[in-house]
């Protein structure tokens, strides 16, 4: 009932002042379960897929979202509630992962949509990142659900990282065909096979999206980007400092230059 509301009043407003595109409807199936699979992009990803699908898809969430004190931790642990997310315990010894696939079987032994993020994070710079083969390819397998690729497109521009008021712009979506990956069904121990089911899932969704692709994690491109900032910045205080000594150099010759 929260999520039917949500969808009406969240999901609503998304659309009418968004409007957002999309494209490949249906490959949604009407009922049973199926896993979509998209690039990250944004956070306001997890709500502009929902909003425009009639089904229900329950995404994962950190669990953070869900334990914050007070007034305002009560509120956006009910939103999230609303919109159909799970907390996940990032702690103890496999943290997230497990907690994931966990979450992600129970939604889908349930017949309902599951929602993934294959890239484990939010590309850093708009570029598809290699996907993580922990969580998808072990789910789609454990459960024999299709994988239904999907691509958001300029989700990122509408509410850029350190921007509070949002771009009036119109996202796009674009939904691929179902992959099965019923022949590998067993087979979730073996990386091999993992590896190779979380790498086609991710060449349909470059497909799709016409993103770059970069044969590295995201969490590592985020890491690249913080210390090359950070070199930056080093280096910038370096300069400055060099240009003040210099500056106080110049002033004391000055200084003698007058007196003599």
């Amino acid at each position: 009932m929260i999520y039917g509301v949500m969808k009406l009043t969240v999901g609503g407003s998304l659309k009418t002042v968004f409007r957002p595109w999309v494209e490949g409807l249906e490959n949604v199936p009407a009922d049973g379960p199926a896993i979509l699979a998209s690039n990250h992009l944004s956070f306001s990803d997890s709500f502009f897929l929902p909003a425009v699908l009639d089904r229900k898809v329950t995404f994962i969430a950190k669990a953070e979202y869900f334990t914050s004190p007070g007034v305002k931790g009560r509120l956006t642990a009910a939103f999230f509630k609303g919109v159909g997310q799970l907390p996940v315990d990032r702690s103890g010894a496999r943290g997230a992962g497990e907690a994931a696939i966990k979450s992600g079987i129970e939604v889908l032994e349930r017949g309902e949509l599951f929602g993934i993020y294959p890239e484990g994070t939010r590309s850093p710079d708009g570029r598809l990142y290699r996907g993580k083969p922990g969580g998808l390819a072990r789910v789609a397998l454990a459960t024999g659900a299709p994988v239904i690729p999907v691509a958001m497109i300029d989700t990122e521009k509408i509410q850029p990282p350190g921007k509070v008021v949002p771009k009036l712009m119109r996202p796009g979506i674009r939904i691929g065909k179902p992959l099965d990956f019923s022949r590998y069904q067993g087979m979730e121990g073996d990386r091999f096979i993992l590896r190779s089911v979380t790498d086609e899932v991710m060449y349909e969704i470059m497909k799709l999206s016409g993103q770059e692709y970069v044969d590295i994690y995201a969490t590592a491109a985020k890491r690249q980007i913080a210390e090359e900032a950070k070199k930056a910045e080093e280096a910038k205080k370096a300069e400055a400092k060099k240009a003040e000594a210099m500056k106080k150099a110049g002033q004391a010759e000055q200084d003698r230059t007058g007196k003599a």
